[in-house]
């Protein structure tokens, strides 16, 4: 599903739409120039098997699962991790998004500074996050350890 700017609804992204927004600038660089845009997401009820072959077609570690309601048109979010996938793979489970995905997921504002997600990765011992904008709380992108590490490693 892909979230376009101030939707309501959201679809699918393709591929070629998941791009790191910008290089982060000055000496604090902020989530919004880190972060992947857009977020790649299934309904709660989808099966194991078709969240796997969403993380593999898109290649990402994580697949968004929203909740609707909490007084949102477009609910809170959970995120299927790779590792989640991984243990429910192991334990030969049968399952749905909704029952693998932590609900809800840790969000951080687009405007934070990258070691606010730093921190509240560890915190809250999760790989991604789920990013807002700070003006209505909508969502428009995650960010991972990865991109955390590549904003670290200079670029």
């Amino acid at each position: 599903m892909t979230l376009e700017p101030r939707p309501r609804t959201v679809a699918l992204m393709t591929s070629q739409s998941i791009h790191a927004t910008a290089e982060p600038t000055g000496a604090h660089p902020r989530v919004r120039d880190c972060m992947h845009a857009g977020i790649i997401s299934c309904s709660p009820d989808t099966p194991l098997r078709e969240v796997a072959r969403l993380m593999a077609e898109h290649r990402v570690h994580a697949i968004a699962v929203p909740e609707v309601g909490h007084g949102r048109p477009w609910g809170t979010w959970g995120i299927v991790s790779d590792m989640d996938l991984m243990a429910a793979v192991a334990a030969e489970r049968k399952a749905q998004a909704r029952q693998l995905a932590a609900m809800p997921s840790p969000t951080i504002s687009a405007d934070e500074e990258l070691g606010s997600a730093a921190q509240m990765m560890e915190e809250h011992a999760v790989a991604h996050l789920v990013v807002i904008d700070s003006a209505d709380g909508y969502p428009v992108g995650i960010i991972s350890t990865l991109d955390v590490a590549c904003a670290y490693a200079g670029g």
